[in-house]
């Protein structure tokens, strides 16, 4: 089951470690499967307040996101970010191809206080 890693990231000040993080980010990454599949493209708010940029990296399985998150050569780099952009970062497990969103409202329904 697909995964992956999301960044909501705001007030990003241009600096050289910023530079560096974003040559150095894809190679921690792809040993585990990882590619991107959003990154510093403009995003559209259709509901509530989104400032800053979304950054989705996908990954073939939770295991393999959680697995690069934690690597040595991601923690190396990651204060490269961090000192410098202020954000929200999730891992998060995809659906199975076969989901089906009924069966969840079906779960939902079910639990239901009966009227």
């Amino acid at each position: 089951m697909p995964a992956y890693a999301m960044a909501h990231l705001r007030d990003a000040a241009p600096h050289p470690e910023i530079a560096e993080y974003i040559e150095r980010i894809t190679g921690t990454f792809e040993p585990y499967g990882g590619r991107f599949l959003v990154h510093a493209t403009q995003h559209e708010v259709k509901e509530g307040s989104w400032p800053g940029n979304v950054v989705v990296i996908g990954f073939p399985t939770i295991t393999q996101a959680r697995t690069w998150w934690d690597s040595p050569e991601y923690q190396q780099i990651a204060p490269l970010r961090s000192r410098h952009i202020d954000g929200d970062i999730i891992l998060v497990a995809g659906v199975p191809d076969a989901y089906d969103p009924n069966t969840t409202a079906r779960t939902l329904r079910d639990s239901l206080p009966v009227e």
